[in-house]
């Protein structure tokens, strides 16, 4: 089975599958935490790859930016390539005073200002909500990593440089962890195609401070996020 955005073969995707958005942290997470990974689609430059994590199969995927590139390849791969669980690993924006650089959020909900999910059943807002045994999972596992974790709903949003005075701050007041583009769109496609999802993010810049992490350091502060991502799809399984 190749689809329009993806041309790997029947069986190339483990059902667990980690989702970057960035291509290189793709290859990075293949390179750095599976083995034996070998490279399966590279449609456009979104490279895919499946190894091992722990002796259970395991695969990455790039999404690319925002919630329509991630509504197509997450819907191919329910769809089409056996995946049953995916978890996105990326980057947000804090919120609150209390959600600091280099911290990890769990997302168990995704508000949006996108008006994608109106489409799917006419007359109903849908909720944006993780894989409960996956979250669990994820919070069991970020527990042992440490302090600076959080776990709670973020804001999923179409817009990255759009200015909207006062936003951030009625955010918070509904209890708000970060702000990034894709998870809401995620979560509603797994919803859409039987499917498990959960979002762990890395803080990398605050949307109320002038702090931001570098490229360089985005890179290097990503493995936490990505052993929490991982380790909560194999203890999912084992909790089952």
């Amino acid at each position: 089975m190749v689809t329009p955005h993806i041309s790997a073969a029947p069986g190339d995707f483990a059902p667990d599958v980690l989702m970057p958005g960035d291509p290189r942290r793709a290859r990075r997470i293949a390179e750095t935490f599976l083995q034996d990974a070998r490279l399966v689609t590279e449609v456009r430059g979104i490279e895919g790859w499946t190894g091992t994590y722990q002796g259970r199969p395991l695969s990455v995927l790039a999404s690319g930016m925002g919630m329509p590139s991630v509504t197509i390849y997450a819907t191919e791969l329910f769809r089409f390539y056996g995946v049953r669980s995916i978890v996105r690993v990326g980057t947000a924006g804090g919120i609150p005073a209390s959600v600091g650089l280099r911290d990890v959020v769990v997302a168990t909900a995704a508000h949006t200002d996108s008006a994608m999910s109106s489409h799917r059943i006419d007359g109903v807002h849908l909720s944006h909500a993780a894989s409960f045994d996956l979250a669990r999972a994820a919070a069991r596992a970020a527990e042992e990593t440490g302090t600076g974790v959080h776990i709670g709903p973020v804001f999923t949003s179409d817009h990255f440089y759009l200015s909207r005075p006062g936003l951030f701050g009625q955010l918070e007041a509904h209890g708000t962890l970060a702000v990034e583009m894709e998870a809401a769109g995620l979560y509603a496609t797994a919803a859409a195609e039987g499917g498990r999802a959960l979002a762990v993010l890395t803080v990398s810049d605050h949307v109320n401070r002038a702090e931001a992490l570098t490229s360089a350091e985005r890179e290097a502060d990503f493995d936490r996020a990505v052993t929490i991502a991982a380790t909560a799809l194999l203890s999912s399984h084992r909790d089952v």
